[in-house]
Parts: structure tokens; sequence; C-alpha cells
């Protein structure tokens, strides 16, 4: 009975409650009821848009680290050495050739041995300039080598390759009489299996470093059943770095000349005889847009500074501006007639380009500086090897410049002629070259790689000369 009276008032607890909740619910609906509803007819939606509120607050400030450049690689003890392994580090590999094929073509061999470095992952030793192209081409000559650096911008290269790059007289002092033994590979006799010995090269008497040869394996070689093909794969050089294939392609080493030493090629100073005749894919490789050593390492090599400004000089002077006007656009030719003579199988007049060919050459570049670039070329410069007065004269005749070196090397040296011509062909516009010169194909690299310049190569020979008249 308790518990039954308890619920009931429970019961009636919550039917109370529910009473005076609805009954206010309907009082205050009648109340607002009363209430005229709000006029929204001329709002937009615009208007029930919260207030915008502009607070101008301190940005949080940016944290920017700055990597500094990376110090330069310590790649020796120290300074040159009278014996060069006194001055190599034990935890440093290098790579070095011994090139000897006149000054273009050493410069193309020693693009190849830096690359060959960055595959190897070695630093290369890059050995000076041999005079070679002097004294009708005698490697034994009066005038003197011209170093690496002198030539071109070491720095600058080592800064954009990102890596170190040495040269021999920093290695091995250059008064010093230690002579040093050494083994090289011998690739010459590996791809050309008919030759007695190594290609020559006067650099390592020079450096007094007495060498034993190996004679390199031949699948070193691009084009095996090619027998009058010299070259060799950049692959197979780069496999001899290593010892696996190094240690299992040993055979007996020549006797080195001086002292009479029988060495296997040296593991730390890794050395190739000649790399001017090196390629992925096939012969002179500088001449097609791949080239790796070309687009790795060529494209970077460019002119020590002073030969810049001796250049920059000649040219002002050529066309009879002051010392410090602005040199206009301007295009250059290289026509080599030298030893070229000695391939001619037909009279020099019908074997050689004329002139007339080569002007028309000219006037495509003009042209196409002109309609592509928006380029006004007036100023053509012709640099050559030919003696023939009468030929120059007919070069005048067409109004382009030639210049004058009757004291460049009483001045500078024997060297700059040549230097001072290469370094103003390639920092022309465009560009007319010989074709099979690997001076031209250089130079036209230059010009097309550093400059967006406009480049023709005129041909010579029996499917040339004459026929260069024929347009295309």
């Amino acid at each position: 009975m308790h518990s039954f009276s308890s619920a009931i008032r429970r019961v009636n607890i919550r039917v109370l409650f529910s009473v005076v909740f609805l009954g206010s619910l309907c009082y205050y609906a009648g109340w607002l009821s009363r209430w005229p509803a709000p006029d929204n007819s001329g709002l937009e939606w615009k208007d029930f848009e919260a207030k915008r509120v502009t607070i101008t607050v301190q940005a949080p400030q940016a944290t920017v680290t700055v990597i500094p450049e990376a110090e330069e690689a310590v790649v020796l003890i120290g300074s040159p050495t009278d014996a060069f392994q006194d001055n190599l580090r034990h935890d440093v590999r290098y790579i070095t050739t011994w090139p000897g094929n006149g000054f273009t073509n050493e410069a193309m061999s020693l693009m190849n041995l830096i690359y060959l470095a960055m595959l190897t992952e070695r630093v290369p030793i890059l050995p000076a300039f041999n005079p070679s192209h002097f004294s009708g081409g005698s490697p034994d000559t009066e005038v003197v080598d011209t170093t690496f650096g002198e030539v071109f911008d070491v720095p600058r290269l080592a800064k954009e390759l990102r890596m170190p790059i040495l040269e021999w007289w920093q290695v091995k002092d250059r008064k010093s009489t230690t002579v040093d033994s050494l083994g090289c590979w011998n690739v010459w006799q590996a791809v050309m299996e008919h030759s007695s010995g190594p290609q020559y090269s006067a650099t390592p008497g020079k450096l007094k470093i007495d060498i034993s040869w190996t004679i390199a394996p031949k699948w070193v070689k691009l084009k095996p059943d090619a027998a009058n093909d010299a070259q060799a794969k950049f692959t197979g050089l780069m496999a001899l770095a290593f010892p696996e294939q190094r240690n299992r392609n040993l055979r007996t080493p020549s006797k080195s000349p001086l002292l009479g030493l029988s060495l296997p090629p040296n593991e730390q100073l890794l050395c190739f005889d000649n790399l001017y005749y090196t390629a992925n894919v096939e012969g002179l490789e500088f001449e097609h847009d791949y080239s790796t050593a070309w687009r790795l390492v060529g494209k970077h090599l460019h002119w020590n500074p002073r030969i810049e400004d001796i250049a920059r000089g000649y040219l002002r002077r050529t066309f009879g501006l002051g010392v410090d006007a602005t040199i206009p656009p301007y295009i250059t030719i290289h026509v080599r007639h030298g030893d070229f003579k000695g391939a001619c199988h037909i009279p020099l007049d019908e074997c050689f380009a004329p002139l007339s060919a080569i002007a028309r050459r000219v006037d495509e570049v003009k042209e196409e500086l002109q309609r592509l670039k928006d380029i006004t070329a007036a100023h053509v410069i012709l640099t050559s090897d030919e003696t023939n007065i009468t030929w120059w004269d007919e070069v005048a005749a067409y109004g382009w410049y030639r210049i004058d070196h009757s004291a460049t090397a009483p001045t500078y040296g024997a060297w700059y002629p040549v230097l001072i011509d290469t370094a103003i062909q390639s920092e022309g516009k465009g560009f007319v070259g010989t074709d099979r010169s690997t001076v031209s194909l250089i130079t036209a690299r230059r010009v097309k790689e550093w400059h967006d310049g406009v480049v023709r190569s005129v041909k010579w020979g029996e499917g040339g000369g004459r026929r260069s008249l024929r347009k295309k």
C-alpha cells in the first residue's frame, strides 16, 4: 500500500510538470503572434553577412638557413714535392693521362679525362699542353708547354662541376730532378693491335716519370670488329679503375725505359696513354648533341679571364674601337688549310672551298641571326693558318677583318696567337667553320652553348671544295 501511494505521487508530479510546461509554451506562442512580421523585402543576402574586420598582425619572421659553399677539398698533402708520390693523400684516388695531339685535341682529351674521373670517382690531374703543333708538329720543340690553368678557368670549372681538379705542377715540383716510376694502362695497343707501343707523349719525360705499360684488355675497344677504329669505350676504361676488372686483366708489364722496372697499373694513380679516342656510342662524339664529355665537362670549360681580356683588346683594336667601347655582335670564320693539304688528292683550288662558298655561309648566318634573334652582325672576322698573301687579299675584298698578330708572340708568347684566335672565335654570335676540323667543331659548340649562336660548316675535299658552291 505504501509503495502504491509513492508511485501515485511520482505520477502526479510528472503530470503537473507537463501541464505547466505546455501551458507556458502556449502562452508565449500567443504573445509572439501579436508582433508584426519583419519586412525583409528591401534586404539582400549581403546585408546578412557578418561585418568584416581587418586586423593587421605582425607576420612571423621567416627562418632562412644559409648553406655556405663547400670548402675546397684538400686532395694533396701540401706544396709540390720532388717525388709526386710524396704529395698524394692515402685516402684519395687520382687519374691522369698523357695527351699529345695538338692543342684542341689535347683539350678534348682532357675533357674526356675529367668525365672519366666523374665515372671513377677520382681526382683528375691535368698535364700541361704540349706545343706539338709548333715546328711542323714535332713534339720536341723550343716552345715551352703552357699549363691548363693558364688557358682555362680552373677555379670556375671546379666550382661548376663541384669536384676538385688538379694540375701536375701542383703535385710535382717543376724543378725536380727526381725520376718517379709509375705503372699505366696502354690503351692504344689494345684498340690498334698492329701498333708497336702506346701513343707517344712528351709529357711523362718532361715530368720525369718513368712508365711501365700494361696493355689493356681488348674488350675496351668500342667496335671490336673494326680493325682501323681506334675508339675505346668509357665504360671499359672505367671498369679498369676498380679491383675486380683490374686484377682479372693484369698481364706482364713492359719495362720502363729509364729504371727498367716492370710495374702493374698503379691503383692510387690510374693512368692511360691517351684518352682522345674514347667514346660511348661512336667515334668523335663531340659532334653529337648527346656527347657526355661535352655536356658534363666541355661546356663548363671557359677561358682564363686573362685570355678573355686580351682577346677583347684585340677585338676593339681590330674594329677600331676605344679601349672601353662595347664590342658589337660579330661573326667569325675559321678556315683550316695547313695540315689538311696532305689530305687533298686533287688540286688545292678544287680541294678547298672558295671564298665565295664561305661568303654564302656567312650570309646564311647573318640572315638567321637577324630573323630569329633580331641581331645585326655586320662585323666578320676570318682566322686561318693560310699563308698565301694573294688569298688574304681576296679575304680583304670581302670586307672581312683579320687579327693582326705581328706583335702577339713577342708580347705574350708563342701560344697566344692560337689562344687569342680561339677565344675570339668562341665569343661571336655566329660562326662558320671548316668541316672535319676539331678547332671548328669545338668552337661551334661553344658559340651555340654559350651564346645560343648560329653556326655553319664548309665542306672541302673531293666531296666538298668547289662543290660547296652548290646550294643545299
